[in-house]
């Protein structure tokens, strides 16, 4: 009888060993199932072979490996792209958090001059072209090339036959590096050409500078037909990033009663930073607090305060910190739809930094 019974409890254990097995089958592909969402529609688990479970969750760990790749492709071409840029953007911001507002930076001084075309991502040709890259107000300033560039590449190599323009992809990293560093997000609508050309006067003329004065600024938002209240979201735009000392530094750019940490007698390099306020990695409404506080950076920055009008808008924004985030996203998206000048000659660059070769005759 304790034999027949050792026999049972035996074959008893054997058979929980062989339920568990399954129940952890089981459990294993409903997880997969729920992170992999349509890419494992098509596989179908048989519970009553363990020997065949094993079988598809290889098969399951193999797809897995090109899940990225397989669910861009799944998507949408409008969605496509934007994750395609949004990966590049993101990876981007943390190698260095400096890179979003760089990139901010760039597409606002893309659209201002001429429009939103993707002109001053045109590489300078020795002795045949020169660009706006360096125009005084982006030359040794300006950057985040090279991250547009992967972009674009990002574009073209995960969204076969979608064209997509320079000048839409700058759009995009803008918008995403504004969302990463904390501010808020918004729609950016595809379709903007490149211009085959670019103006590096324009950029001279057209561009807001560190030392202009409020009527000065007034004059050149206006110009691209925005209000005194959408001009003052957008230099909010100086709650992230940095400025070169050897830009504070320089007489007539600075704020005098700005507390700075560049020491301007000594020699200046590229690497000498000045926080444009005092949270620069943060999209938030500490500019304006700044700015309220006498504290502005900029010259441009703190005249803000020195008009009833502009100096209302500051302290509303610093105030709340929702108002300024959604005014903020507004105006970015109408300043995305700025147009190119009539006329121009425009194409979907296959590479940012040069035309077209078909159109090389045309420069």
């Amino acid at each position: 009888m304790g034999f027949r019974l050792s026999h049972l409890s035996l074959a008893l254990s054997f058979v929980a060993l062989a339920l568990a097995g399954v129940a952890i089958y089981r459990n294993t592909y409903e997880a997969i199932i729920m992170n992999n969402g349509s890419l494992l529609q098509n596989v179908s688990p048989n519970f009553d072979s363990l020997e065949s479970g094993v079988a598809s969750i290889l098969t399951l760990n193999n797809k897995k490996r090109n899940s990225d790749k397989y669910l861009r492709q799944q998507l949408t071409p409008e969605a496509c792209v934007f994750s395609a840029v949004r990966g590049v953007v993101d990876s981007a911001i943390d190698a260095e958090t400096r890179m979003g507002p760089s990139l901010i930076r760039l597409h606002f001084h893309d659209c201002f001059v001429d429009g939103c075309d993707g002109g001053i991502l045109l590489d300078d040709i020795n002795g045949t072209f020169t660009g706006e890259q360096n125009s005084p107000p982006n030359a040794n300033s300006a950057r985040g090339y090279e991250v547009i560039a992967q972009a674009k590449q990002s574009v073209i190599d995960t969204c076969p036959n979608i064209s997509v323009s320079c000048a839409d992809i700058l759009a995009i990293a803008a918008r995403d590096s504004v969302a990463k560093l904390g501010g808020q997000t918004y729609n950016v609508a595809l379709g903007r050409s490149d211009a085959r050309t670019a103006n590096f006067s324009g950029a001279i003329n057209q561009l807001p500078a560190p030392f202009d004065n409020l009527t000065v600024q007034i004059q050149k938002f206006s110009d691209k037909n925005f209000s005194l209240r959408e001009m003052v979201a957008l230099a909010g735009a100086h709650t992230v990033g940095f400025a070169r000392c050897s830009t504070v530094c320089t007489s007539g750019n600075v704020n005098p009663a700005a507390q700075l940490q560049c020491n301007c007698s000594a020699t200046l390099t590229d690497s000498d930073l000045q926080q444009l306020d005092t949270t620069p990695t943060m999209f938030d409404k500490v500019y304006y607090d700044n700015l309220n506080n006498n504290q502005g950076i900029m010259f441009s920055d703190q005249v803000l305060t020195g008009d009833a009008t502009t100096a209302a808008f500051v302290t509303d924004y610093s105030n709340d910190v929702n108002v300024f985030l959604g005014d903020f996203a507004a105006a970015m998206i109408k300043m995305g739809d700025l147009p190119p000048s009539a006329g121009a000659q425009l194409e979907i660059r296959d590479v940012c930094s040069r035309v077209n070769p078909t159109s090389v005759s045309s420069m």
